[in-house]
């Protein structure tokens, strides 16, 4: 059983929320748009992370982190990347892999709307944690965390950190 800590489009910024809320977490997950090495520096002190580059990364963070992320984890099948697109609308560049072989688990960022979806077709869970930073067009800050336990996820909640300033 793993508990995971999931986190978005931070463009650079770090809140000390971020610790209250994966004080817990086995592992951290950012989907990208990271915007700062230093971010990922304090989230690496939480717990152990998983992160893919987003868009706006430059290559300090390219050169550490993949464009996509494919892993299993407590019998999940997990695809990890930033722009993805949304159920049944998937970026062109992963539509034909994604319909071909559908991961369980399906998470990216980029677009600062948190959303968690099954898509019924693929037979496989969506997710998007939103942005957790306080650069972009969303109105409150959200995080993910969740439970993968023998190929199941469970003990999903989402998090609000408050209205971006």
């Amino acid at each position: 059983m793993k508990r995971i800590g999931l986190i978005s489009d931070t463009h650079g910024h770090f809140d000390d929320k971020y610790e209250k809320y994966f004080a817990e977490c086995d592992e951290i997950w950012h989907a990208g748009d990271i915007g700062d090495v230093r971010v990922t520096d304090q989230l690496k002190k939480i717990a152990p992370l998983r992160a893919v580059y987003g868009n706006i990364d430059g290559h300090v963070l390219r050169a550490e982190f993949p464009e996509h992320r494919k892993f299993v984890l407590e019998g999940v099948e997990v695809w990890l990347t930033h722009i993805g697109g949304k159920p049944y609308v998937y970026n062109w560049k992963i539509r034909s892999e994604i319909t071909q072989k559908p991961p369980q688990l399906f998470i990216c960022g980029h677009t600062h709307i948190c959303k968690i979806q099954m898509d019924k077709r693929l037979k496989m869970l969506y997710m998007n944690p939103g942005a957790a930073g306080i650069y972009g067009i969303h109105k409150v800050r959200t995080l993910i965390r969740f439970t993968l336990d023998h190929g199941r996820i469970t003990d999903l909640e989402v998090v609000e950190l408050g209205e971006r300033v």
